[in-house]
């Protein structure tokens, strides 16, 4: 078995150094590879990344899930995972990605730890945990084999948004889901300039927007204007 970990960037200096230090410090026995797909970053985040022993490349196409399927298709691993800059996998997940495997699983998930000790964010932390869609997302990373990947279309490069979401419901219908019950530890800056109830009042929304059929276009907005938070990887 062999990983490619992925990480779509967009002015990401701040965060890919020791993302890919921690990627490549707990690569399994036979090898990983960190494949940095940037949008067009104007900082030194591709410099930082390849200094630090990873693979970069400029996307073809802007956006995260372009570039995330650009990455994808430069990997040489059996096993893709699509990790955010500013989130850090667990250090064992080699070894759950293998026993899920060995179980009959193709693609998998994990719990969400925050790199905070609010309140609230352990309520968020504590409900991923259940196998439920609205508790899983791109931001706890996501493992998927090759095969089922590419069977499954890989992302949807139209998507501007929820495309994390959108290829774990179609993974879903073709594979075989695995949750750890361990946590990926994601940063909390975004509540940092949000607070809380915003975040999750904008994340139902765009939700139910998406389950309703809304265009990307109406559902990227609504979620600005609502959020006035950074673009996604674009």
């Amino acid at each position: 078995m062999r990983i490619s970990v992925i990480i779509p960037t967009y002015n990401e200096a701040e965060n890919i150094g020791n993302a890919v230090r921690h990627l490549l410090s707990i690569r399994n026995s036979s090898g990983a590879e960190v494949i940095i797909s940037d949008g067009g970053s104007t900082d030194n985040t591709l410099a930082i990344a390849e200094a630090e022993g990873a693979t970069v490349t400029l996307s073809t196409i802007k956006g995260r899930a372009g570039q995330m399927n650009h990455g994808a298709s430069l990997a040489h691993g059996d096993i893709l995972h699509f990790v955010h800059a500013d989130t850090r996998p667990p250090v064992n997940s080699a070894a759950i990605v293998s026993a899920a495997l060995a179980s009959g699983a193709d693609h998998g998930s994990f719990r969400t730890r925050f790199d905070s000790d609010r309140f609230m964010l352990k309520v968020n932390a504590f409900f991923t945990r259940f196998d439920l869609p609205y508790f899983r997302g791109g931001d706890q990373s996501i493992w998927v084999t090759r095969d089922l990947f590419v069977r499954a279309g890989g992302y949807k490069t139209e998507m501007l948004i929820m495309e994390e979401y959108d290829l774990l419901a179609r993974l879903r219908k073709i594979g075989t889901f695995h949750l750890s019950d361990q946590g990926t530890l994601i940063s909390a800056r975004k509540y940092d300039h949000i607070s809380w109830l915003r975040v999750q009042l904008a994340n139902m929304k765009v939700v139910r927007m998406y389950r309703r059929g809304a265009s990307q276009e109406e559902i990227v907005r609504t979620y600005g204007i609502m959020l006035n938070y950074r673009p996604n990887a674009s």
